[in-house]
């Protein structure tokens, strides 16, 4: 069963090793890099969630955010281990974030930056709810940037 858990001292250096397939590599920050973003973030609320499934880490998770308007949640990393891809982990563990964000209900939506040819990404947050939001990042042309309602 997955489930979303706190980076504690006894999980993060099983969190750290967390990584995708080498075709993936280009599309997001290697686990550890997650874990630090989750440090830099911390003025903005940053949370680095583990994924597990039934007590094994099988991914991670970074929300924070965004300090200017308009005001909402940014899921700023999102990935499951290469060894665990294919199961429907990403799947479950998306909504349980999207569960967790609307149950705390501080905002009123969650925007993702997907780079334009990661086409499986961009198929999962769609199945969630997702959108293009029509912006576009200046600093990441190549990329979409998805939203999703929460209420």
């Amino acid at each position: 069963m997955i489930r979303l858990t706190e980076i504690t001292e006894e999980n993060w250096l099983t969190a750290a090793s967390l990584s995708v397939k080498e075709e993936q590599k280009r599309f997001l920050a290697p686990a550890v890099g997650i874990l630090a973003r989750g440090y830099v973030y911390r003025s903005c609320n940053a949370r680095v969630r583990v994924i597990e499934n039934d007590g094994t880490i099988v991914g991670l998770a970074l929300v924070r955010e965004f300090t200017d308007e308009p005001l909402g949640y940014d899921l700023q990393q999102f990935m499951i281990d290469g060894n665990y891809q294919g199961r429907g982990y990403g799947s479950a563990a998306l909504a349980l974030i999207l569960e967790e964000l609307r149950a705390e209900g501080r905002f009123d939506h969650v925007e993702v930056c997907v780079k334009k040819d990661d086409a499986a990404a961009i198929r999962l947050y769609e199945k969630h709810g997702f959108t293009d939001s029509g912006y576009v990042d200046p600093d990441a042309p190549d990329s979409i940037n998805l939203i999703c309602q929460l209420r």
